[in-house]
């Protein structure tokens, strides 16, 4: 019996053993290098080390902090409602009396399977001069004259913001489906037999269980969002000027539009990197005060 077990935690430790090499040669090892190439300048064999040179040039960087702003804006206004509706959807199409449940859930989730680049021209022609919107908006006698959502400043981010919330709000959707079905129904009986309303039950039995997953959707959104490059690109090129771009829209243009800079593209990303994670130890130290 002993010498099973021996058996069986070698080959445990053997699997896991593997798993750790692939990690380390395709995750850390690279993460190492680039935070060595962020202190280096040139490129290919002609790299050089030029100490914090990169980080002072990123501080005053201005193309930077606007591209750091754009997608702070994105995540502001994004993760919040995101992570709101898809709860809200969630709750709906877990009640049991509801009919054709699976049907919404597909149609919901749907857009998640779609082609970022197809999805992308998609809103690209449903908010052009001539799309739908701007058709939709003067029957309606909303607006005299089609308003150039993606050539405007202001209206372009709506426009990116609108089409994150389109794509990823199933998707989340699905994980706080599979968190309410891990509650016990017997909870929400006990609730009912002592006069518990709709708004009370959510606010005072749902919304708490459901905390751990808020918390993990909020930061796999942020993730995503400091991430975000496909749609950007497709929808805006960044424009108009830099009102719109991304910081890793940024990083691809200092790496490959731009005369190539490695090691100041590998310094913007390890800004992002402290960036990601000076928010989780916020988000983790708001949720654990409520606790």
């Amino acid at each position: 019996m002993g010498r099973g077990k021996g058996k069986q935690t070698r080959t445990g430790w053997a699997m896991v053993a593997a798993a750790g090499v692939f990690i380390g040669v395709f995750g850390y090892w690279p993460t190492i290098q680039a935070f060595l190439l962020s202190f280096q300048t040139g490129k290919g064999i002609n790299l050089k080390f030029n100490g914090a040179a990169n980080y002072r040039r990123l501080l005053g960087d201005a193309t930077f902090w606007v591209t750091a702003g754009n997608t702070l804006l994105y995540a502001a206004f994004v993760i919040p409602i995101m992570i709101l509706a898809a709860m809200i959807i969630a709750v709906i199409l877990n009640d049991p009396v509801m009919k054709y449940r699976g049907v919404y859930r597909t149609c919901i989730f749907l857009p998640c399977v779609t082609s970022m680049v197809s999805y992308s021209i998609l809103f690209k022609y449903l908010f052009s001069l001539d799309g739908i919107v701007n058709h939709l908006l003067m029957a309606l006698h909303l607006v005299k004259r089609p308003v150039a959502f993606i050539q405007d400043p202001l209206w372009a981010k709506f426009v990116v913001i609108v089409a994150l919330l389109w794509r990823y709000t199933g998707y989340y959707m699905i994980f706080f489906l599979a968190a309410l079905q891990n509650i016990d129904p017997c909870v929400y009986e006990a609730a009912k037999l002592d006069g518990a309303g709709t708004g009370q039950t959510f606010c005072r039995i749902t919304l708490p269980l459901l905390k751990p997953i808020v918390f993990l959707t909020g930061i796999m959104a942020l993730n995503s969002i400091l991430q975000l490059f496909d749609e950007v690109v497709n929808l805006t090129d960044g424009g108009p000027g830099n009102a719109t771009r991304t910081i890793s829209e940024y990083i691809y243009d200092l790496s490959f539009r731009y005369v190539p800079s490695y090691g100041y593209a590998a310094t913007v990303s390890f800004a992002v990197f402290i960036l990601v994670v000076a928010i989780t130890l916020i988000q983790k130290a708001v949720l654990r005060d409520r606790d």
